[in-house]
């Protein structure tokens, strides 16, 4: 691991994390307070800093707003990245965003209409935590991944922290990157994601793959991301899975 800044990442959010966070490394969860050592935490960490855009701004001038046939809705997200991004080094407030984000994503009234009667409201939660911390993975504009977490892998995550089968895990995978498989929330995606400066885009073409998935900016080479992310993901999924808390145990 490459290592920029090493400095602990604090920070306390709206609503209590699962206390079984704690079974990967280098992250500490004590109810709303998250702690992360980036040295133990992360199997790549070569940026310390993220794009992010405001997430009431977002909330107020950008959400509900319509595309036309002249302005899609990718570049009503972009042009609002461009107007209202900015850089930071300050991962709590990454993280406090994608919290804001992913708990509008993720909410309770999506679960009658998704056509999946096995998603609780109980997955919706996890989905909420794993997406949230994924947000401190990092793609740059070259296609290069420069930040990698154990919630890259997120069914080798949440099968960790959430004693997830693979199949639920795998479910669970699906709906996160699958838009909630509805044109209308994908579009919900795009604009939200704005907030995190980018777009969330995937490696992987099905659950068996387990290839992840990133905010990523707007014009980064997917080819080289992909490329990148074959060379390093078989060993580091072995990794995550280590963790993995048995009956035995």
């Amino acid at each position: 691991m490459t290592s920029i800044d090493t400095t602990a990442i604090t920070v306390e959010l709206p609503d209590a994390f699962d206390p079984r966070w704690n079974r990967l490394p280098g992250i500490q969860v004590d109810g709303r307070r998250i702690t992360i050592d980036p040295a133990e935490y992360f199997f790549r960490f070569e940026s310390s800093t993220w794009l992010v855009a405001d997430w009431d701004l977002v909330k107020t001038q950008l959400l509900d707003v319509d595309e036309t046939p002249e302005s899609a809705v990718e570049q009503l997200a972009l042009d609002f990245i461009k107007n209202h991004g900015e850089s930071t080094s300050d991962a709590a407030r990454v993280l406090a965003t994608a919290y804001g984000v992913y708990k509008y994503l993720f909410r309770e009234e999506h679960l009658a209409g998704l056509g999946l009667p096995q998603i609780t409201a109980g997955h919706l939660r996890m989905l909420r935590e794993a997406a949230t911390l994924m947000a401190l993975n990092k793609v740059e504009l070259d296609g290069h991944i420069s930040n990698v977490g154990p919630c890259w892998f997120f069914p080798a995550a949440t099968s960790v922290v959430f004693d997830l089968d693979d199949a639920t895990g795998g479910m669970l995978d699906e709906v996160y990157h699958g838009g909630w498989f509805n044109e209308h929330r994908r579009i919900e995606s795009i604009k939200a994601h704005a907030a995190l400066g980018g777009r969330l885009v995937h490696g992987c073409q099905s659950v068996p793959d387990q290839s992840g998935g990133v905010v990523a900016p707007y014009g980064a080479s997917m080819a080289n991301f992909r490329d990148d992310l074959d060379e390093f993901k078989a060993g580091w999924i072995e990794q995550v899975y280590a963790h993995r808390v048995t009956a035995a145990e």
